[in-house]
Parts: C-alpha cells; sequence; structure tokens
C-alpha cells in the first residue's frame, strides 16, 4: 500500500507540475496569444498524462484523480475489486497532497513566488457545466476501457481525451478535484482562485455519478473481477 500511494502522490504532483509548468512556459513564450497558450499547455499535459499512466500504473493503476478513485470504491462493492474504503482516504489524501507539491514545484521551477494562490476567478454556471461533461467523460472513457478489457489504450485515450477536453468544454477540463485544489495554489496561466475551486469540484463529483450512470447503462452491473481503473496494477485484489 505504500508503495501504491507513493505512485499515486508522484503521480498526482508530475501532473500537476506539468499542467502549471506549460502554463508559465506558454505564457513566457507566446505573451500575446492566448489560443497558442492554450494549444501549447494542452499539447504538453496530453503527453505528460500518457507517460504517467504507462510509467505508474502498473504500480497503483494510475488514478491520480479523487473522483476516478471513488468511482472504483463504488464499482468494487458490487463486484468484490477494487479499493477498500480505507484505501480510498489514502488514495484521495495522496492524491491531493501530491497535487499541491506539483504547483509549487512548478511555482519554484520558474522563480515565482514558491506559494502562492491564484486571483483567477472561474465561478459560473457555464463552466460548472464544462467541468460536469469533461468529467462525465473521462469517467465514460476509463471505464469503458476496463469493462470491455482494453486497458492497454488506456494512456493513449486517457491522454487524448483530456487533450481533446481543453478545447470542447468551458471549463478547458480540469476534470480532477485534486487538480483543482493544486491548481490554485499558482497564480499563473493554469491557477483557480481559492474561492472557485468548491464549484469545480461539486461539477466534478457530479460528473463522476453522470458518467458512472452511463457506464452502467452501456455494460450493466460490474461482474466479479473486473478489471482495476485506470490500468490493471500489481497489488489489484
Amino acid at each position: 500500500m505504500k508503495r501504491r500511494l507513493l505512485a499515486e502522490f508522484l503521480g498526482a504532483a508530475l501532473l500537476v507540475t506539468v499542467v502549471v509548468g506549460s502554463g508559465i512556459m506558454a505564457q513566457t513564450l507566446s505573451p500575446q496569444d492566448v489560443g497558442l497558450q492554450l494549444l501549447e499547455n494542452s499539447t504538453a499535459t496530453v503527453f505528460g498524462l500518457a507517460v504517467l499512466i504507462v510509467m505508474l500504473g502498473p504500480v497503483s493503476g494510475a488514478h491520480f484523480n479523487p473522483v476516478v478513485s471513488l468511482a472504483d470504491w463504488w464499482q468494487g462493492r458490487r463486484s468484490g475489486q477494487g479499493l477498500s474504503g480505507s484505501e480510498l482516504g489514502g488514495y484521495v489524501a495522496a492524491q491531493v497532497l501530491g497535487a499541491i507539491a506539483g504547483a509549487v514545484l512548478a511555482n519554484a521551477m520558474f522563480d515565482k513566488p514558491v506559494v502562492t494562490l491564484s486571483v483567477t476567478q472561474r465561478s459560473s454556471a457555464h463552466l460548472w457545466l464544462g467541468e460536469v461533461v469533461a468529467t462525465a467523460g473521462l469517467v465514460l472513457v476509463i471505464f469503458c476501457l476496463t469493462r470491455s478489457g482494453r486497458t492497454a489504450v488506456a494512456p493513449l485515450a486517457v491522454g487524448g481525451y483530456i487533450g481533446a477536453a481543453y478545447w470542447f468544454t468551458s471549463s478547458t477540463s480540469f476534470a480532477n478535484p485534486a487538480v483543482t485544489i493544486g491548481r490554485a495554489f499558482s497564480d499563473t496561466f493554469a491557477g483557480i482562485a481559492p474561492a472557485s475551486v468548491p464549484g469545480f469540484i461539486v461539477a466534478q463529483l457530479v460528473g463522476g455519478v453522470v458518467g458512472m450512470v452511463l457506464v452502467h447503462g452501456l455494460f450493466g452491473r460490474p461482474e466479479a473481477g473486473a478489471a482495476e481503473p485506470v490500468v490493471p496494477h500489481q497489488e489489484a485484489r
């Protein structure tokens, strides 16, 4: 379990480092073109997320996301697989702490104040709807792959979906409560004001429920021995 928690901490930390760091670099390289900044930010995120899933998936499953871990726990209550309640708590804590550490690391690398709260307000109904759509789609992608036995393509599919969702959702697809919290600790391109964080997290949780309802509608109840999301790992029960 310690190895799995380390993998989730490290994965969330490096994911936020990629998101925040590439956002800072994008602002530096393309200061007058927000569209190009978003392209640079999203491209780095696609590749970074895919690599992290490949690298850390065999250890922890590469959740890096409390919504995915919650969905795994919920599905496991019926299938006999997935996270236990105590494992869920450990995963979520590791993911949140890792995300904060990742933002601090990105700030330090680019000579920004190491801990600085974002002032970028992201608080309106259309952004929350964007987060519902982004998170529901992410859960749908992950659990459709696991339920159909195609987890080998998860790095490509998950990275590709997040990259696309940067562009087709109004919120630029945070789709992750831990990442949302971490991004509040950097007043840069990828930041979100702390006051905007609760609304995003609620929308993400709603999106997670919507995603699981859709998975259930497509595949029915999970059977015993259902695969672990995002990819099977060494200690899958």
